[in-house]
């Protein structure tokens, strides 16, 4: 990580969730590579890519990066120098990413803010990084989520397909970009967990959400604001987003498809239509 002469305060201890599908994963068959996070995207593996973004940016010091699994990373020496990174920790990946997520935060035993991304946000800039930390920081909550405006991205990437939360003033996209700030974060994580093993016992988690907050979305009344009160209200904590203006922050590497237009994107065979960071 870079050395600053005046770092912001708090700063931020990174959590890279980087494991792997094995073998089968259809991104490191198209790619050529034994583990998803070592497909090349402009040039350089994707996992590579979130590490120097997060080691350009002052408002990160150090972290850990969960998977892929200890046999990869014994097998491949390029995953080996790229963890071999001053202030970076390799710890073996969960079950899943919430899991992952549970056991990084113990083993950083407090060193909250936290800042939460994945291996394969091939997109991810200095830029994303800092405006994303030094807003969470700001917002006095106890969680933030990074989010972008589902028609930023679409305007200037017309040919990708996001998935999007539908409210009242308008749709958003995740962008895997999120900041534990407090000790008290951990219970979003423990209340993931528990929603993923109930994921089959929906009215389980729909009384976990509240019947109101789900009727009044599915209605198309619910705006995010009053989306994110009523989750903190559930959960007993302060939830908000951070809105990304940059429509890369939206683009990770899911599938195929998905990493052959990040690639494009990196390379600037693609070019954002109307502004966008295109690299």
């Amino acid at each position: 990580m870079p050395s600053q002469t005046s770092a912001p305060s708090p700063r931020f201890t990174a959590v890279v969730l980087a494991a792997d599908r094995g073998p089968g994963d259809p991104v490191s068959r198209a790619a050529g590579v034994s583990c998803k996070v070592l497909a090349p995207v402009g040039g350089r593996p994707m996992l590579e890519r979130v590490l120097d973004a997060l080691g350009a940016s002052a408002w990160v010091a150090g972290g850990l990066v969960c998977g892929p699994a200890a046999p990869l990373v014994h097998q491949e020496p390029r995953l080996r120098s790229l963890l071999d990174r001053p202030g970076l920790s390799w710890v073996a990946p969960e079950g899943s990413p919430c899991r992952s997520v549970l056991s990084a935060l113990d083993r950083l035993e407090g060193a909250f803010p936290v800042l939460v991304t994945t291996g394969d946000h091939a997109l991810l800039t200095r830029e994303m990084v800092d405006r994303f930390c030094a807003a969470s920081a700001a917002s006095g909550g106890d969680l933030t989520a990074g989010l972008a405006l589902w028609r930023s991205v679409m305007e200037a990437y017309p040919g990708t397909r996001r998935t999007r939360t539908r409210f009242r003033d308008g749709p958003f996209c995740g962008c895997n970009l999120f900041a534990f700030l407090t000790p008290a974060s951990r219970q979003a994580a423990v209340l993931w967990r528990e929603v993923e093993t109930e994921r089959k016992k929906p009215l389980r988690i729909i009384r976990r959400l509240g019947w109101g907050t789900l009727l009044r979305y599915a209605a198309g009344r619910l705006t995010l604001e009053e989306g994110l009160r009523r989750i903190s209200r559930r959960m007993g904590l302060r939830v908000n987003a951070v809105i990304l203006p940059q429509p890369e922050a939206a683009i990770d590497v899911d599938s195929e498809a998905d990493w052959r237009f990040a690639d494009a994107i990196a390379a600037g065979r693609i070019r954002p239509r109307g502004g966008g960071c295109g690299r």
